[in-house]
């Protein structure tokens, strides 16, 4: 068998120099020459959703306050908490859910863009969306776990039956 039968590429190879001496004369290098560029990646399972409003940073107004709930002196005297608030909706956000302040920056951001599509557009929001799919498919899961009951229930009744139709006639002779 031949080398080339063991290895099966999908394109064919093209050879790669690192050192530029190498090449040959008026060659391009591989890497750098069209239609050599690397396919966009696409990512397994995602549906196409529209993306969620970017906010904009003058609409912001940003406070940090002293943090809140367990973890002692480190939590309650450190300025990590943030307090983001958008100006055109009125909407705040209050977020401490790390020690650190830039986590909380970003995650505070997250959650207001969640909640800024939540009130500029109601029921088709993502994230309510996100939530009637889960719903359904909770429902649906619901709905073929009561038929399995049932299709259960019906089998033990006929076992049952043909059971005790199998002992009758023997207890009658």
């Amino acid at each position: 068998m031949s080398t080339s039968a063991l290895f099966r590429f999908p394109a064919t190879l093209t050879r790669t120099c690192p050192v530029p001496w190498l090449r040959r004369l008026g060659e391009k290098p591989a890497l750098l020459s069209p239609g050599t560029g690397v396919p966009p990646v696409r990512t397994a399972g995602k549906k196409d959703h529209p993306a969620l409003p970017s906010l904009d940073e003058s609409e912001l107004e940003e406070q940090f306050v002293k943090g809140h709930g367990p973890g002692g002196q480190a939590t309650n005297k450190t300025s990590n908490c943030v307090v983001l608030k958008h100006v055109p909706s009125g909407l705040v956000v209050k977020c401490h859910q790390t020690r650190s302040v830039d986590q909380n920056r970003k995650l505070a951001r997250e959650i207001l863009r969640k909640k800024v599509d939540v009130f500029y557009n109601g029921e088709n929001s993502l994230a309510c969306r996100e939530k009637r799919e889960a719903e359904k498919k909770k429902q649906e899961r619901k709905k073929r776990a009561k038929e399995t009951l049932e299709k259960k229930k019906l089998l033990k009744e006929l076992w049952e039956s043909s059971r005790n139709a199998r002992e009758r006639p023997a207890g009658s002779d």
